[in-house]
């Protein structure tokens, strides 16, 4: 039977998460599949809260719409998960968070009042500053959702930052993404 998998991005204007939904999606594509990648927000500015969605499919997709219900949910920044309903549709089994932050994931589960669902933290952003110099943990995030979801291959998530970021942007900058992939991709720690 094919399988669509919906991603919910959590995230503050200028933390990256356009680039990371729209870099997964392209990822995806150049392993043969079906995507989707898209931000949602309005005119708000740097700092405010946003979302970001990815769709991954076995066969071509014909919803032109928010994702209300996903499979994932990945939080670029743990001081939304006071203000906004991250978890919002998710299922309760099998359900799965990822969260940038410091705390554990039990903690995570705390403040949510979570019941069920799989809970991964990283510290991208620490991750990016000390790779890439800025606290941007979009790379970081991909990095640590390829490993706990297994969904594509960390090597064609590399591929495609590759081939997005070779253009643009200077050498270092390239490899301190690659780097920041890696690290989260190794550091991602399960509750």
């Amino acid at each position: 039977m094919p399988q669509m998998t919906e991603i919910r991005w959590h995230a503050r204007g200028g933390q990256g998460a356009k680039t990371g939904s729209l870099l997964l999606a392209q990822a995806a594509a150049m392993e043969g599949k079906y995507s989707q990648g898209f931000p949602d927000y309005g005119p708000e500015r740097m700092g405010a809260p946003m979302r970001g969605f990815t769709r991954i499919s076995d066969e071509p997709i014909r919803l032109h719409c928010a994702i209300s219900e996903p499979e994932m949910v990945v939080v670029l920044d743990d001081t939304l998960l006071s203000m906004v309903d991250v978890v919002s549709g998710t299922p309760v089994d099998g359900g799965l968070i990822v969260v940038n932050t410091l705390k554990s994931g039990a903690d995570v589960r705390r403040e949510l009042k979570l019941e069920g669902r799989k809970i991964f933290t990283i510290d991208a952003t620490g991750i990016a500053i000390n790779e890439i110099g800025r606290p941007i943990p979009n790379a970081p995030m991909l990095g640590a959702l390829i490993k706990v979801s297994g969904l594509l291959s960390l090597d064609t998530v590399k591929d495609q930052l590759t081939k997005k970021f070779s253009h643009g942007f200077k050498p270092e900058v390239l490899e301190g993404n690659l780097r920041a992939i890696q690290r989260a991709y190794e550091e991602v720690v399960a509750e």
